[in-house]
């Protein structure tokens, strides 16, 4: 059985575990929407394959589903850097929200950068996933793939977390909760890792979800790790899918 099943069989358990259909998504007024910075190698913000693709036909291909779920309640920031060059630009100026979603590396530079942005008060959301359970268009080698292992950084380590991944673990999909009643949100997850805290953890910050999530408060700011991306994977969301994106960026980042 291939991934892809495995990640349709996780929402086709999502649906099943919902109390009941969720609204349909109000988007917000555009004036209304916060700003958030979006890195990731996922095609979240851009589809599978060469984005200029459609060009030469005149058709604009449809956005990937997790953008345009995202854009009903934020302006997006794509970033490709964060730390700042030398003629003054930060990529970092100006925003309070950062959604890292599976990268394909953040220079020593970077890691200062982030860790600087944060203790000043930003709010992140670092979604890391030890083993990517998709599968894509681009194959493996190619710069357009995903990053299928993702690199803990060491920046993880002096916000007092650890990253542990179990390869003997089923690849069976399942669903973790993370949050109490009244405030829960099901996660699907595939080959996820496991969170723990370290000693340099000051103060500590909370495993919760089964160890799938880590909420660390970090100076002035915060920060919310995910240690699976599965969510944000297939290439057609459903209404379930969507409230969840929404929902997790809520928690993380309001």
């Amino acid at each position: 059985m291939g991934v892809l099943i495995f990640l349709g069989a996780a929402f086709l358990l999502l649906r099943s575990m919902s109390a009941a259909n969720p609204d349909e998504i109000a988007e917000i007024p555009e004036a209304e929407k916060q700003s958030l910075g979006l890195m990731t190698s996922l095609p979240i913000y851009w589809n599978e394959g060469d984005v200029f693709a459609d060009f030469g036909s005149g058709e604009q291909a449809e956005l990937p589903w997790v953008r345009q779920t995202i854009a009903q309640r934020y302006q997006i920031r794509p970033l490709d850097l964060l730390a700042g060059d030398d003629l003054g630009n930060d990529p970092l100026e100006g925003l309070q929200r950062l959604a890292i979603i599976q990268p394909r590396g953040i220079s020593p530079a970077g890691n200062v950068a982030l860790d600087d942005w944060v203790r000043g008060g930003g709010r992140l959301l670092y979604v890391i996933d030890p083993m990517l359970s998709g599968e894509y268009e681009a194959a493996l080698g190619d710069p357009r793939h995903p990053t299928v292992t993702a690199l803990v950084p060491p920046v993880i380590a002096r916000w007092g977390l650890s990253l542990s991944f179990d390869e003997d673990q089923s690849e069976e999909p399942r669903l973790v909760q993370w949050g109490g009643l009244g405030d829960e949100l099901i996660l699907p997850v595939v080959m996820a890792g496991e969170l723990s805290t370290t000693d340099t953890a000051d103060p500590p910050c909370t495993i919760a979800a089964e160890a799938l999530v880590a909420r660390c408060e970090i100076g002035k700011g915060s920060v919310t790790l995910v240690a699976d991306a599965a969510l944000f994977e297939p290439r057609e969301g459903n209404a379930e899918a969507e409230h969840a994106v929404l929902a997790m960026l809520s928690k993380a980042l309001d």
